[in-house]
């Protein structure tokens, strides 16, 4: 058993409040960083003691928590006047500059478009990354900030997450099938998932783990699917027609690649509640649509 101890939690959303209840429930102190008090309100409610700031202000930062581990987990909002680069690098080189050095352990969430394979090829951790997009450029910068500013200070750990999916995320993507809107997409392409609650298993085990190397894993689930496979097993779950696709006519032939979760598993003995959709998605709709 673990003995309690100080968490901190920059973006606490729909991942980070899963780890911070996992924790509480484990007798952990833990705070998180939110920008609005309305959100520190509900975090109190939940165990979590607030800390009012934002990453974009360093004088927010100044008295962070020394804490044995922190998890940096945050998203972009989309309805934000600041770009994802200004969050995703320049607020994550604000909030390590600011850290106690007391802390031990680092733990990024970054993201499987740090890779540009787009043939279907399978990737791991060794493989190279040459990111296609900006979203994955910005990702990939943001890991390298983790790696040059605290190597020498602790020991950081990048975890590339595949596409979360999980209870009151698929909300919009249910609605869309049952009106029989055509989905945008190639439906040949490859998509990499992850369930939130082993994302969550994987975030935990990561944070009170002994080992220092290797510093990256990927967090997917067993089975990488064709577009196709996941929104037809998704539209019978809910009873919606079969989905159409319609290829946009700019649309390169990007198929995307085939995640590896072997050192998740192995290195990891990490054993997924929800290893693919076949398991994942009817536990993921139970959810929302009850």
């Amino acid at each position: 058993m673990n003995t309690p101890t100080t968490r901190l939690i920059v973006g606490c959303g729909y991942l980070g409040r899963r780890v911070a209840a996992r924790w509480v429930g484990a007798g952990d102190t833990v705070f998180a960083l939110t920008r609005s008090r309305n959100h520190a309100d509900e975090l109190t409610s939940r165990g979590i003691q607030p800390i009012i700031g934002d990453v974009l202000d360093r004088t927010t930062l100044a008295s962070l928590p020394t804490a044995k581990t922190v998890l940096h987990a945050v998203g972009y909002d989309r309805t934000s006047d600041v770009s994802k680069r200004d969050i995703y690098v320049d607020g994550l080189r604000n909030v390590l500059t600011a850290l106690p050095s007391a802390v031990e352990r680092f733990v990024y969430v970054s993201s499987t478009s740090v890779y540009g394979q787009s043939e279907g090829e399978k990737v791991d951790e060794s493989s190279p990354c040459a990111p296609t997009t900006e979203s994955g450029r910005i990702c990939l910068d943001a890991e390298n900030v983790v790696r040059d500013t605290l190597t020498n200070r602790m020991s950081p750990h990048v975890l590339r997450l595949s596409g979360i999916y999980g209870p009151d995320r698929l909300i919009a993507r249910i609605d869309g099938l049952r009106a029989g809107r055509p989905l945008q997409a190639n439906p040949h392409g490859w998509l990499n998932l992850i369930h939130v609650d082993d994302a969550t298993t994987a975030v935990l085990a990561c944070s009170d783990s002994r080992v220092g190397d290797p510093s990256v894993t990927l967090v997917t689930d067993d089975r990488p699917l064709q577009r196709r496979n996941y929104y037809e097993a998704l539209a019978r779950l809910v009873s919606a027609p079969v989905p159409k696709f319609e290829i946009p006519s700019d649309d390169s032939p990007n198929l995307g690649k085939r995640c590896n979760n072997r050192r998740l598993r192995e290195d990891w003995d990490i054993t997924l509640t929800f290893p693919s959709i076949e398991t994942g998605l009817p536990h993921a709709v139970g959810e929302v649509t009850t």
